[in-house]
């Protein structure tokens, strides 16, 4: 599809650039965001990349909505285009991964016809991209997961899910940084802090970045600030 640029206030824009979710888009559209960062400086408040789009917010009085459209116009078709080199970031997150803490793990398994330990395995061999951040501070959206373990969220979902819970919705997993309603499958916990409003950036990874997660015990868990 052709860019769309459409004002959705009178300080900010969005930026359409697909009708297709792949990850080769997502990777593009993070190095988008940065150059229009880098671009616009001051005159920009935000830039939130997402799966197939580009949210602006801007200082109206620093710059205005024609040339944030004519800038976006005139150079989304190189990065449409340009090779993607590995400049993404590496994050491992340890997970310790226990009906203690995940209530989820073992129905899943049995229901997708395998042990706990091959739900693990099939969570941990994979490296995850940051598709889109939102939905709650620092709460990241991470495909793909294996299909042997993509699973659709609860039909109704519980009324607090506990900081750490790492979850599988449909192909997606995610951690949640913060305690939260919530409805999806909780297979384990992440005893790493994922967003920080006081620190510089408030979290550790941002649209783009690649995710690993990694089966701690129970020790380590606790040992890292983990709660049972």
């Amino acid at each position: 599809m052709p860019m769309k640029i459409l004002p959705v206030s009178e300080s900010s824009l969005i930026v359409y650039v697909s009708d297709e979710i792949n990850l080769s888009l997502i990777a593009r559209l993070a190095r988008f965001t940065d150059a229009i960062e880098a671009q616009f400086g001051e005159a920009i408040f935000d830039v939130i990349p997402s799966y197939t789009s580009i949210l602006i917010d801007y200082h109206p009085l620093k710059v205005d909505l024609a040339s944030l459209t004519t800038w976006c116009e005139a150079h989304w078709p190189s990065f449409a285009t340009s090779p993607l080199n590995a400049t993404a970031n590496t994050l491992t997150l340890p997970v310790y991964y226990h009906p203690d803490v995940a209530e989820d793990l073992e129905p899943l398994a049995k229901q997708k016809g395998l042990s706990v330990d091959q739900v693990i395995e099939k969570h941990t061999g994979q490296e995850y991209t940051v598709c889109a951040i939102g939905f709650a501070p620092g709460f990241a959206f991470l495909g793909s997961v294996d299909p042997a373990i993509a699973t659709p969220r609860h039909a109704k979902p519980r009324l607090q899910v506990k900081k750490g819970s790492v979850g599988i919705a449909d192909q997606q997993t995610a951690v949640y940084p913060l305690d939260t309603p919530g409805g999806w499958q909780i297979i384990g916990n992440c005893p790493i802090d994922l967003f920080d409003i006081d620190a510089k950036p408030m979290m550790p990874f941002k649209v783009g970045d690649t995710i690993r997660f990694e089966a701690i015990d129970r020790a380590t868990f606790l040992q890292m600030g983990g709660q049972v």
